[in-house]
């Protein structure tokens, strides 16, 4: 599903060349599960916003179902980062103002879906909120907000779910929890996972490990499941 070949990215600061990837290349299956970990600055959330097409690499091939990313369009990209692929951030970028209901739907206006309520109902199911479709942000915990980021993410019906540092700004138990709900969701819906984490521990829950330094892969091994 997911190919890129000697990835390289540099920013230019100024006077100074800051080269946040340095030649990354690896695969990852269609329905793999994968953690992206290594140490502030490695790479890996500049890695993330590569492989969810958010971001350009300076050098090096993405190829995205045997499709060349650099080659596509605007509106291919837009309909690549609409269909294909969900999004979770750590900080959940919730609307304060809406309730659960309609930030899930959101990532639905812009498209021709149907029952675009129906389908969203069905995503805060799918992650035990059933009983808070109507609760604002504030009015739900940082667990809660979280699983309405995953259900938001969710409510296209994606082939790959991206989370960044997705219990970043969870308690250990809340992010256990977390982590629990994507093994649900890999295991049942066969999505393809990719998470970014620091946290080992986290880490390990995944099917392998990527471990990047100083923008290149240092390690690429299997995890404890």
């Amino acid at each position: 599903m997911i190919e890129i070949e000697n990835i390289t990215k540099v920013y230019q600061m100024g006077e100074t060349e800051v080269r946040a990837l340095n030649g990354i290349s690896l695969k990852i299956e269609d329905g793999e599960w994968v953690a992206i970990t290594g140490p502030s600055g490695s790479g890996k959330s500049t890695l993330m916003a590569i492989l969810g097409c958010l971001d350009s690499p300076t050098s090096g091939a993405y190829r995205l179902d045997g499709l060349d990313v650099a080659q596509m369009r605007d509106d291919q990209l837009a309909a690549v980062r609409n269909k294909k692929i969900g999004f979770v951030f750590q900080t959940f970028n919730l609307l304060a103002r809406t309730s659960a209901l309609e930030n899930v739907t959101l990532p639905l206006l812009y498209s021709s879906a149907n029952h675009r309520a129906d389908r969203a109902r069905e995503a805060l199911e799918a992650v035990g909120l059933a009983d808070r479709i109507y609760h604002r942000p504030n009015e739900l915990s940082g667990g809660q907000q979280q699983r309405v980021a995953i259900a938001r993410a969710l409510v296209t019906e994606p082939s790959i779910l991206l989370a960044d540092e997705p219990t970043g700004n969870l308690d250990s138990k809340t992010g256990k929890e977390i982590m629990t709900l994507f093994a649900d969701l890999h295991r049942t819906r066969g999505i393809t996972v990719i998470f970014v984490t620091h946290d080992p521990s986290i880490a390990a829950n995944a099917q392998r490990v990527i471990h990047i330094r100083d923008g290149v892969v240092e390690d690429n091994s299997k995890g404890k499941k």
